[in-house]
Parts: structure tokens; sequence; C-alpha cells
């Protein structure tokens, strides 16, 4: 089986030299790209499974760049930047980003998330219809929620903003993206709205113990599930 692809986007050449050979040790196939042309002409010619993008590029904004490669296709893309503004993370993710760690980063956090975005989008190629984590079950199809073997009762509402983060488990989706899916554009603004209603979701899920387990909060940006596994 050929080894996993890393396109790794970043002006800093250092960013590649510490990064490569910590892809390697972990499996992955890494090739760097300094600009967005180069990204681009890379991609074209070799493929990616996953993309590791940088926002400050020297030739244009990198979230030109997401838009470029969403118009591609559904490559797993994480932004490694230092820009830590939350308009920035928020911009990124709309616009189809899976992910984004803030430099600077620790390796080890890089790779898990790394990790899962790749299981998500393995995931989601095979269209799964029941995911499980820990000991919630839901099932997408049968409209059916499960804790501990026991039913838990959703309004339709709570079942749709449930099943939008369990497809996308792993990923962070903001709150626009929420607000869009489920209640459509005219509600786009009404993040405040959103909160209550997750947090009512969570005290259906996890009860009102030591804090979120399954749905996580990203302060100013939206949500994302926590994938467990059974």
């Amino acid at each position: 089986m050929a080894p996993t692809r890393i396109l790794v986007v970043d002006d800093e050449p250092q960013i590649h030299r510490f990064l490569k050979p910590s892809l390697a040790a972990a499996g992955y196939e890494a090739f760097s790209a300094l600009t967005a042309a180069e990204a681009l002409e890379a991609f074209r010619r070799h493929g990616a499974d996953l993309v590791v993008l940088d926002l400050g590029l020297p030739d244009c904004d990198g979230k030109e760049l997401i838009r470029a490669f969403r118009e591609k296709g559904q490559t797993p893309i994480i932004v490694l930047s230092a820009r830590d503004q939350e308009d920035e993370k928020v911009q990124a993710l709309d616009l189809g980003a899976d992910d984004y760690v803030n430099k600077p980063f620790g390796v080890g956090e890089l790779m898990a998330r790394i990790r899962t975005a790749l299981r998500r989008n393995l995931v989601a190629s095979g269209e799964t219809a029941v995911y499980r984590s820990g000991d919630l079950v839901v099932d997408t199809l049968a409209h059916s929620v499960t804790l501990k073997g026991a039913p838990v009762k959703l309004t339709p509402k709570e079942f749709d903003v449930l099943r939008l983060l369990v497809r996308h488990a792993g990923r962070v989706l903001t709150h626009r993206q929420i607000l869009t899916e489920v209640w459509g554009p005219a509600h786009v603004d009404d993040a405040q709205y959103l909160r209550v209603f997750v947090r009512k979701l969570r005290q259906k899920l996890e009860g009102d113990g030591a804090g979120p387990r399954f749905i996580l909060t990203e302060p100013g940006v939206g949500y994302r599930v926590v994938w467990r596994g059974p």
C-alpha cells in the first residue's frame, strides 16, 4: 500500500526541515511547497491525501488556496498559521479547511489532528450510517440515538445538528456552517441561539457532569465532535 501523501505549504524553510522528518517517522510521505503556485503545481502533478497549509504565503493569501483546493475536491486541509484571530479561523473554516492549528505548535498535537482528519475523510468516503463514540451510538438512517444502550429522545432539529457534527467528526464546524445547514442562510447570525441549543443537546448526551466530553467548543468559532471509537 502506498504511503499517505501530505503536502506541506509554508514559506518558512525551517518548518519543512522540522516537519518532513517528523511526518516520515510517522509513516507519511511529505512533499513541500513554498508558494501557492508551487502548491497547485505539486497537487496537480502528484495529488495529496492531506494538505498542511500556512495562510501567510508570499504570492497570495492562503485562504485563496483553500478555495482553489476545494474546487478540486475534498482533500483534508489543516491550516497551520501564526494568525490567531478568531475571524481568520472562521474564514478559513468556512472556506472548507478541516482544522486550524496555531503557530507555535507541538508536533504531537499536529500529528493527532492529521490522524483525525484522515480518519474522518476515510469514514466519509464509505458513507457510514452508524457512528459510535464510546457508549454513544448515532444511527443517521434510523434517526436514533442510544447512550449506554438506552434511547435518547431528541427533537428533529437536535438530531439534525448532531447528525451534521458526527458526519464531520474531528472537524471544526463554524457557527455559520451549522446554522446555514440546519436552519438556512437567513439564520447565519444566530450564534447565541446555537450556543443555547448545543448546551441543551449536551445535557441530553452528557448530563451535567465534569464538562463536555463529546461535543467540544472551539471558542468564538464553532464546535467539534470528539471521535473516540467504539
